[in-house]
């Protein structure tokens, strides 16, 4: 039998075929032993072949189906291993809070890139514009100028107060949708604004450390009903980056990719090297600061971590 995860839970996988039935499956023991990296060998939004087993209810994975792309960050306790986030995306949708949580643009960027390596369209959401003041206003003002200068939709939404839900919705029609972001910023509650038939879990932010509590234990693709599926995913700490060519991240960093032809070597860094169009492009404004701090960490395989400095609004 054949059809597509739309839930793990890590030791069980739900399978929804074409007549839409949902069957649990194991996967066979020998996609552990084959090499795979991965600490989720079959992640959500794969189409699977399965064999039912004697129950008729249960089923066995036994294949795989070549994925057109995927989201996969470092895994969390294992940094020689990866987590695939989802499989088979049309596009994604990263949620961005100025704060209540603050969302640093080293994990905006990091997941910006891992999106640009497998060709998938992102679009940002400031969620919660409903509750910004005037400092978080001028912060996500300057973060707005950047990614939609570099060629990135976004739009402001809350999704408490409804606001732009429905071109959101317009977007997704007929597509596989990807949420992602920090815990705390709002996709639980994005979602139910989207289709509140689903209801959703929802939590308060932690007043203590100005944190969201997980409200998605486990990825799940939902059917909405105006044609299409979303991918709710657990919130996410950090975005470690994986499996990328040292020679090839400057190519997913759009606005570097448009200059680095004019750096005065081929194989230019973009680090330390004279005449960079990178560099220069950092020193004239064409390069956001906050954008090559992130690649610099990325290039010298420096953890996510956050700049004060260059993420204030200019004065």
């Amino acid at each position: 039998m054949n059809g597509v995860v739309v839930k793990s839970t890590g030791s069980w996988y739900h399978v929804r075929t074409k007549s839409g039935k949902l069957h649990k499956c194991r996967i066979r023991g020998k996609f552990r032993m084959e090499g795979i990296k991965s600490t989720n060998p079959v992640s959500v939004g794969d189409v699977v072949d399965f064999d039912l087993e004697p129950n008729k209810e249960t089923g066995v994975i036994i294949k795989i189906h070549e994925r057109s792309n995927y989201i996969v960050r470092k895994s969390v306790n294992l940094s020689k291993r990866t987590h695939i986030i989802a499989s088979n995306i049309d596009m994604a949708f990263l949620l961005v809070t100025i704060d209540n949580p603050p969302t640093t643009t080293s994990f905006i960027d990091r997941f910006l890139v891992s999106a640009q390596a497998y060709h998938i369209p992102v679009t940002i959401l400031f969620n919660k514009v409903d509750s910004y003041g005037e400092e978080s206003k001028e912060l996500k003002d300057e973060l707005e100028e950047i990614y939609t200068s570099i060629g990135y939709e976004c739009i402001e939404i809350s999704a408490i107060k409804g606001v732009k839900i429905d071109k959101v919705k317009q977007l997704m029609k007929g597509k596989v949708t990807l949420f992602s972001g920090h815990s705390g910023v709002g996709k639980s509650t994005l979602v139910n604004a989207i289709e509140p038939s689903l209801n959703l879990k929802t939590l308060e932010l932690s007043e203590q450390h100005n944190q969201g509590q997980h409200t998605t234990t486990f990825a799940e693709m939902h059917s909405l009903s105006f044609g299409g599926y979303i991918i709710d995913t657990p919130g996410i700490k950090g975005f470690g980056i994986v499996d990328f060519e040292e020679d090839d991240i400057s190519g997913y960093f759009p606005e570097f990719f448009k200059l680095k032809g004019e750096c005065k070597y081929h194989n230019c860094k973009h680090l330390d090297e004279p005449k960079c169009a990178i560099k220069e492009g950092l020193e004239d404004d064409r390069i956001a600061a906050s954008r090559y701090f992130s690649y610099v960490q990325i290039m010298q395989g420096e953890e996510e971590h956050f700049r004060q400095d260059i993420y204030t609004p200019k004065k």
